[in-house]
């Protein structure tokens, strides 16, 4: 047996004892009977992440500020025979995410697992942001999460034991160009995100740092557009719906819901996102240099300026359009409409 083969074996015995390892931590965590509680749960990928929870046979809490938004996901919840608490729910307001908890906690007893999910993204050049979008970004991708978390920590302590998975994004690894609210935001996330997980360890609790590429949620219809509006959107929903640089949302689902049971400390969903990030980490200023190269074909300043209009406010002769076919289906399949 030559060196290459003994490498090539070793290298497969490797491989397997990790597979074999993940999916024994998979199997040890079993979600039936366990109490979920998902932010942000109305529509996109909490909507996706709840349907997944709930059949692998857990009861949900979903919460968001739409009333509307919130019967419908609890509608189509039921009808997969889901037990399920909807409450309305800005997770942004300290008060209202401490009532959440308590409502929640009254209603089933125990929270198990909390989603951090809920979101907002703004987009448009630096120059048409405001302090009040780095705010608002903050608010929900920072203050948010740190707000669900104290309020279950002291349950969770009491019961040795909890499941609190982020979701960030890869722009919180690598900033993206006309996304700089959104960006600096989940860089802050994942900050906590990964803090948390060294602090909490000691009391069985296992904190999961989620960043996810582009998938197709349908999320772009509901997204905050300014400047050139609809130049801006009309870029962002044809990256959104690119069957290779995006990723079916419920296959990102799927393997957030997995990652969440083998209590993985970080995943990065999608392989463009993945390359994207370990390309930054070793080539941390080649990849600055390419991204303003890339600014420079995006949307300048202009249009509406500071306003900002939702995507469903921006059409164009772009989007929708044959382009934007995937993540339109989407929009319609996650209550994003």
């Amino acid at each position: 047996m030559n060196n290459t083969t003994k490498w090539a074996l070793a290298a497969g015995c490797g491989l397997g004892l990790m597979a074999a390892r993940r999916a024994w931590l998979e199997a040890s965590y079993g979600l039936a009977g366990r109490t979920v509680l998902v932010t942000g749960g109305s529509r996109g990928l909490g909507l996706l992440l709840a349907r997944e929870f709930a059949a692998q046979g857990a009861r949900l809490i979903i919460c968001a500020r739409n009333r509307r938004q919130l019967q419908r996901a609890r509608d189509d919840l039921e009808s997969r025979a889901a037990r399920v608490l909807a409450v309305v729910c800005d997770v942004t307001d300290e008060d209202q995410v401490r009532r959440l908890v308590r409502t929640s906690l009254t209603h089933f007893g125990r929270i198990d697992v909390l989603v951090n999910n809920a979101g907002t993204i703004q987009v448009g050049p630096m120059e048409v942001m405001t302090l009040a979008d780095y705010q608002e970004a903050m608010k929900t991708h920072f203050w948010g999460p740190l707000y669900t978390t104290l309020a279950v920590l002291p349950h969770m302590r009491w019961r040795g034991s909890g499941r609190i998975v982020n979701i960030s994004s890869i722009g919180g690894k690598l900033s993206m160009p006309h996304l700089l609210p959104y960006g600096a935001s989940k860089f802050a996330l994942v900050g906590l995100s990964q803090g948390l997980r060294a602090e909490l360890a000691k009391d069985g609790i296992k904190v999961t740092t989620v960043c996810p590429g582009l998938m197709r949620t349908g999320s772009h219809r509901n997204a905050w557009f300014k400047g050139r509006h609809r130049n801006e959107y009309a870029w962002f929903s044809i990256s959104d719906s690119l069957p290779i640089a995006s990723m079916s949302a419920q296959r990102a689902a799927r393997q957030v819901v997995a990652a969440c049971r083998r209590g993985d400390a970080e995943v990065v969903l999608s392989l463009p996102a993945a390359v994207a990030a370990r390309f930054h980490g070793l080539f941390p200023g080649l990849t600055a240099d390419l991204l303003g190269w890339v600014n420079r074909m995006l949307p300048e300043p202009g249009g509406i300026g500071s306003r900002r209009l939702q995507g469903s406010k921006s059409r164009s002769s772009w989007s929708p359009s044959w382009l934007t076919r995937l993540a339109d289906r989407a929009a319609v399949a996650h209550n994003e409409v």
